[in-house]
């Protein structure tokens, strides 16, 4: 954590770039070498809100004022993590954590399609982790939602512990969205990273689910009672990534006394609020460049016939790949004896493994 602000006391000309992305980062840091922790827990610690480094002021007294929640802050970081290198594991970026002091590199420094969809994916992480907190009976502050009551349209009765997205929703936007209103909204980078915080928690509040349990003799279904649930996570994590491929490229103006963004290319429609934004091209990720935190592809596994990202064309970046013969153990002949259990074989295979030069 300390790294990084002794980096912008000794490049002046990145300090801008990194105060904007500081709260998210030293967020994501923070969480990251406390995962590895797992017995340290944050509600038990009151002081731990002045220790960390980088956050904002109303941060810290959010952070005061609901300790307890602060372990599903801590989750949520781990979520969001995980997620990105789940569906990015077959592309150039693969949202590596180079080490405990940098998570994902500069890429996410720079305002590209890399930042938005980690803007994206933490926010809606925090949401969801907290409202999960909440109706597990986790934090004394929220509970269940008992909002929606009586009989639906469909002739089911709204009961059961519904998900209490709201107050998830409200928690993320004041914890995640704080260091950009703090600083007045008026830069293109802390409007795109508000508008991408709101894309993210949008995925979830637009893709709540409906769970029913049926009451009636003899598995009748006579009653049934219903509640809201949130989709899994890797579902949200699959459709920012969805919006990841189809960002719209922004540029700020000027519209009467607002500073507002629009595409780039007027011709290109215009963007919704569930869509993700950026306003710099991306690197390519293809070769080393350890002052931006790029590995690069060198030694990555590809696909050979594959023309999709994880083919070794565009893996590899043009510059070819490797391939080795490795053996590999599978269960196989697999049969099930009465009873009750299934015995197999074990089956060893040749196949070909390709690497990137």
């Amino acid at each position: 954590m300390y790294l990084l602000a002794w980096k912008c006391r000794r490049e002046p000309a990145v300090q801008e770039e990194v105060l904007e992305l500081s709260s998210l980062l030293l967020f994501l840091l923070w969480s990251w070498h406390l995962s590895r922790q797992p017995s340290l827990r944050l509600g038990q610690d009151r002081n731990l809100c002045e220790k960390v480094k980088g956050f904002s002021e109303e941060q810290v007294q959010l952070c005061r004022r609901q300790v307890e929640a602060m372990d599903s802050v801590r989750r949520a970081a781990q979520m969001a993590i995980e997620e990105c290198q789940h569906q990015f594991q077959s592309r150039r970026w693969n949202c590596s954590t180079l080490d405990s002091m940098h998570v994902f590199g500069r890429a996410i420094m720079q305002g590209t399609r890399e930042a938005a969809f980690i803007h994206a994916i933490a926010a809606a992480a925090v949401a969801a982790a907290v409202t999960r907190a909440c109706s597990r009976g986790e934090l004394q502050k929220c509970g269940c939602d008992r909002k929606v009551r009586g009989v639906s349209p469909e002739g089911f009765q709204w009961s059961g512990c519904s998900d209490n997205l709201s107050y998830g929703v409200a928690f993320s936007q004041a914890f995640v969205d704080s260091s950009e209103r703090s600083g007045g909204v008026s830069s293109s980078r802390a409007l795109m990273n508000l508008h991408n915080n709101e894309a993210g928690r949008k995925a979830i509040l637009t893709h709540m689910k409906v769970e029913c349990k049926c009451h009636g003799v003899s598995g009748s279904c006579e009653v049934r009672t219903c509640w809201k649930v949130m989709p899994p996570f890797r579902r949200i994590g699959a459709l920012l990534r969805d919006k990841f491929e189809g960002a719209s490229e922004v540029q700020q103006r000027k519209v009467g006394a607002r500073r507002v963004l629009l595409p780039r290319n007027p011709h290109f429609k215009p963007y919704t609020t569930s869509d993700l934004l950026y306003l710099s091209p991306s690197p390519d990720f293809c070769l080393p460049d350890a002052r931006n935190g790029v590995p690069g592809t060198s030694g990555r596994l590809c696909n050979r016939t594959s023309r999709a990202p994880e083919g070794c064309d565009i893996m590899c970046c043009g510059r070819g790949y490797h391939t080795t013969e490795t053996e590999i153990v599978e269960r196989c002949s697999c049969k099930f004896r009465w009873c009750c259990s299934v015995r197999c074989k074990q089956c060893r295979n040749l196949v070909q493994v390709h690497t990137c030069r």
